[in-house]
């Protein structure tokens, strides 16, 4: 990574944690679970509001962070913009988006941290959506180490209604413990997948309120994590 790509990232995490801490309460439990690791990662989390994308930079003190944007915001010249300067990726959600995930491999292989929202979007019901495999992959081809996180709080409604009242919200992020995802199988590939993304969201899911579970609520493996 280049020094003025450097020095920009580290302005726009800084300029990321004053908003957060200028509109928002936050709680952050377990934080240190992000804070003092290296090598490959993948932080996986649920996807509640646009602003779930500054919360969770705030979090991470790295420069090698990587973040991929959904390829509805390329209509956006700001967000345009951002992602030049800051060296993100944009992803095609609804296609076979090779030179992304390809670039995303590249990065996790050289040892980067990458913050992924394995729904894939955010929740119109504000809980929990089908997973889907781009996660469970990724840490399956690199090895890289899985860490969930839980975030509420950061609804677009309550996140508006509260800045008409000026008024801060409290959220709350909850870090997890992390783990790992064994290489990917020869075969059964489609079932390893499945599984493993299964995981990952009920780890989700057991840091978050009942209400927030969505379709893992009664899931054998969340079960299980809660016991």
């Amino acid at each position: 990574m280049n020094f003025w790509l450097r020095i920009k990232r580290r302005a726009f995490r800084l300029v990321a944690n004053l908003v957060v801490h200028l509109i928002a309460r936050v709680q952050i439990t377990d934080i240190e679970r992000i804070q003092r690791t290296e090598g490959p990662i993948i932080v996986v989390c649920n996807h509640l509001g646009r602003l779930d994308f500054i919360f969770t930079l705030a979090l991470v003190n790295r420069d090698d962070v990587i973040i991929v944007v959904a390829e509805k915001y390329r209509k956006s010249a700001l967000m345009r913009w951002v992602v030049r300067q800051l060296d993100l990726l944009f992803l095609e959600r609804f296609e076979a988006d090779l030179g992304t995930l390809r670039e995303v491999l590249r990065r996790l292989q050289r040892g980067g941290f990458l913050v992924i929202a394995p729904e894939g979007t955010r929740s119109p019901t504000e809980a929990l959506l089908e997973g889907k495999p781009g996660a469970a992959f990724l840490a399956a081809k690199t090895g890289a180490r899985v860490i969930p996180i839980g975030v509420i709080g950061t609804e677009d409604r309550v996140i508006k209604e509260s800045l008409r009242k000026l008024h801060r919200p409290s959220i709350r992020i909850t870090v997890g413990e992390e783990f790992f995802i064994p290489p990917l199988p020869r075969e059964n590939r489609d079932e390893f997948l499945t599984g493993y993304t299964d995981e990952i969201m009920t780890r989700i899911a057991a840091l978050l309120p009942k209400k927030y579970r969505g379709v893992y609520t009664n899931h054998p493996k969340l079960g299980e994590l809660l016991v």
